[in-house]
């Protein structure tokens, strides 16, 4: 029986790598610069040359590796096929089939990078008690992954999950990067609540703290509402009715035990989750009222831990 694994993080800078144990611990984690020179065609041969590189150094033999798991920041279907990665160069094609062939017939196994950090969250983060799961996290967008009996859920060309794009608000006037108007993104990624805060701010001269701090960004909204400034607090809960209005939506499709938030907009922390929490249970139907609302555990480490639990 195998011993080791490997999970992968592949981000458009940088990969993070983890070697586990087949149990799931994290014996060692590191990173590699992402090639994304001539279309990406170097990437899969440098992380192939790094994975045996540390094969190498723990004397760990092919027979004791179950595997490479493999988070990939774009659509990947469930036979392994990416369908274009914009950020890394890369077309339509095969990930699992050449990444494999680059290791030497090691098992490869791959997956979006949200949907795999999600899975990470529900192996050993903040959803390891629950077997149906939705992670939403809140960075420059909003992503997110879908965990239903333990299972990711990709849908039918790797787009399940794409929670930033629920739309929200129908009268919205200016465009979301995906081309659409309205979306969840627009309100709720760190971006969205700094654009809440700058056109707020330009409504009218009402005080406000957030006047004078040298970076208005989601940080300083949340930091200031806390500390009970109430322009800050009106900016962060609009942004928490949004978010509540999306989960909404997921939890009557898919009912999961839990919603784990993640990204740098969770930094927030408690304060975050009660306002969401609280408007959630205003409009969610009453079956689902019980859904939990958790902030994510593991960090930037969710995704190399969900990439090792694709191939247990």
């Amino acid at each position: 029986m195998a011993k080791y694994g490997f999970g992968l993080d592949l981000g458009g800078t940088t990969c993070k790598c983890g070697l586990f144990t087949a149990e799931g611990e994290l014996l060692e984690k590191w990173e590699v610069p992402t090639d994304t020179s001539n279309g990406g065609v170097n990437i899969l041969k440098n992380l192939a040359q790094t994975v045996v590189k540390k094969m190498d150094e723990k004397n760990i033999a092919a027979d004791d590796v179950a595997g490479v798991g493999i988070g990939i920041p774009g659509p990947v279907s469930d036979d392994g096929v990416v369908n274009r990665c914009v950020n890394l160069g890369w077309g339509v094609f095969n990930v699992e089939k050449e990444f494999s062939e680059c290791l030497g017939g090691l098992k490869v196994k791959a997956g979006n990078d949200a949907n795999v950090a999600a899975l990470g969250e529900a192996w050993m983060g903040a959803a390891k008690e629950y077997s149906s799961s939705v992670m939403v996290t809140l960075g420059t967008g909003v992503g997110g992954g879908v965990i239903i009996n333990d299972d990711i859920i990709s849908g039918a060309a790797g787009a399940a999950g794409e929670i930033g794009h629920i739309r929200v608000n129908y009268t919205e006037e200016n465009t979301c990067g995906c081309g659409n108007h309205g979306c969840l993104e627009q309100y709720c990624s760190a971006t969205g609540i700094a654009r809440l805060a700058k056109i707020r701010l330009a409504q009218n001269d009402d005080a406000s703290s957030l006047r004078n701090v040298e970076t208005l960004d989601a940080k300083a909204v949340f930091d200031e509402a806390k500390k009970g400034d109430v322009v800050a607090k009106e900016i962060a809960r609009r942004a928490c009715e949004y978010l509540a209005q999306g989960l909404q939506v997921i939890s009557c499709v898919v009912n999961p035990e839990a919603f784990v938030i993640g990204g740098g907009v969770s930094k927030a922390g408690q304060y975050l989750v009660d306002e969401v929490e609280y408007r959630f249970n205003q409009i969610a139907f009453h079956g689902c009222k019980s859904t939990k609302i958790v902030l994510a555990s593991l960090g930037n480490d969710a995704g190399i831990y969900g990439a090792m639990k694709l191939i247990l």
